[in-house]
């Protein structure tokens, strides 16, 4: 069997990096299993389901590097669930209730006033016919629940082992809106159903809903899908997070300059067993993630973290998986150039700097141009390769009785202008003989 997985999320808001998860748990799973990957636009809800959103949901999981094979919108699909509403109406399932947002309310304050747990009463199911004609006059409109079976739900967990809720202990669940709109449940069920879905890996905050949706497959006559319910990321501080405040939202990293793989790879491995590291590639961190070694404990996301996390990143990152990117933002690189300049990078945008110092021209910093000049007599004649810099300092510090620091700091500002960056070995060759004799000389080249 083929694994299918689905992503579904409501396009009402920016995506952050707690919705990312469950995306690269799946996309992950489907790589190492060879399965495909379902982008479901849960978007039934008209009023904040918008355009943009879902636009923009796209787009972040392509810089994740997340690519569906297939993807649907459940507000195209209506018709479906009317069918399935309706099956589950004529099975005696799904029943019309009355009570307003208010009443319900005042029903659970007086449950919780006894001791008694919140739980709907299922009042509405002794309505009759004259009081349902009764409330349709005054203008009411039913929102519809799904009648929940007594017992127990069990099932084995790809992240928490075997699993169940018994569901004496929930409310039936309302399914439809009094506007006719349906909430995430039952849509998400028949989707499932619809499109093959093999296996659900979600949230840990979706495990009632497991139980709940159960009941629905089988009331639909269909077999459940296999679940995984993993631990929910939190900001570093434990906080909660939220598309509506933009808390760590995959724009606002990607504006930030940090590398998606690094993103990936922290999402998905903090909270777990496995040491979180840089990775290569989504396939290589598609090897690393079992959901077995996934946490009970919430995983916090540290962008402290994220950051180091990041630069590891660009310091092992081949030229092949750079160049693309630094030629679309207009930067003139090689692979020499990168190699040369990747260990000191903290992101991609600071390799920029390093490309304009090499090709010049640059204000060098001469504080001794006695040594200047010296050391200029002694460069070596082209061609330079990895071993000039080392042959040229050891006969600067023969002549002039330099060592240290007051060797090669004075070599560094007079070719790059600056007192930090990468090691000359790789930047000399880069800067070549011409312009490193002009910038000993403390002329701009």
């Amino acid at each position: 069997m083929t694994p299918l997985v689905r992503f579904a999320p409501s396009p009402t808001g920016y995506l952050h990096i707690g919705n990312a998860r469950p995306a690269l748990f799946n996309w992950l799973f489907a790589r190492r299993h060879g399965g495909r990957f379902l982008l479901r636009y849960d978007d039934t809800d008209i009023a904040r389901s918008k355009v943009e959103y879902a636009e923009a949901i796209a787009e972040d999981l392509g810089w994740l590097g997340i690519v569906p094979d297939l993807v649907i919108r459940q507000s195209e699909r209506l018709a479906i669930y009317d069918a399935a509403a309706e099956r589950l109406r004529a099975a005696g399932r799904l029943y019309a209730c009355y009570e307003t947002a208010d009443e319900l309310d005042r029903r659970r304050k007086r449950q919780l006033a006894r001791g008694l747990p919140p739980i709907y009463d299922r009042a509405a199911l002794k309505l009759t016919d004259e009081q349902k004609a009764a409330f349709a006059a005054e203008g009411r409109k039913p929102h519809w629940r799904f009648l929940l079976e007594a017992g127990e739900i069990a099932w084995d967990d790809l992240v928490r082992g075997p699993s169940h809720v018994d569901c004496a202990s929930l409310s039936d669940p309302v399914l439809i809106r009094e506007d006719g709109s349906y909430l995430y449940t039952l849509p998400s069920v028949v989707d499932d159903i619809e499109t093959g879905v093999t296996h659900v890996i979600r949230g840990e905050d979706h495990v009632t809903n497991t139980a709940v949706q159960a009941q629905i497959f089988a009331a639909l006559g269909a077999a459940m899908p296999v679940f995984g319910h993993h631990n929910l990321l939190t900001t570093a501080s434990g906080e909660g997070l939220s598309k509506r405040l933009g808390h760590l939202s995959l724009r606002g990293l990607r504006e930030s300059g940090v590398e998606p793989l690094a993103v990936a790879a922290l999402a998905v491995l903090v909270g777990t067993s496995d040491a979180v590291r840089p990775v290569a590639s989504l396939d290589e961190l598609a090897g690393l993630v079992d959901l077995a070694h996934v946490s009970r404990a919430p995983a916090k996301f540290d962008e402290h973290e994220l950051e180091a996390l990041s630069a590891r990143t660009l310091h092992q990152m081949p030229y092949e998986a750079v160049g693309s990117r630094l030629a679309e933002s207009g930067m003139e690189t090689s692979e020499p150039l990168w190699l040369a300049i990747r260990g000191n990078l903290t992101k991609l945008g600071e390799a920029r700097i390093w490309a304009d110092i090499v090709r010049g021209p640059i204000r060098p910093v001469i504080a001794d141009p006695a040594f200047a000049a010296t050391a200029a007599g002694l460069l070596p004649a082209e061609p330079f390769d990895a071993t000039t810099w080392k042959s040229w300092t050891q006969a600067v510090a023969a002549s002039t009785g330099a060592k240290g620091k007051a060797l090669f700091m004075p070599l560094r500002q007079a070719l790059t202008g600056l007192d930090h960056g990468p090691e000359l070995a790789g930047l000399l060759p880069l800067i070549g003989r011409e312009k490193a004799l002009k910038r000993l000389a403390g002329e701009s080249a």
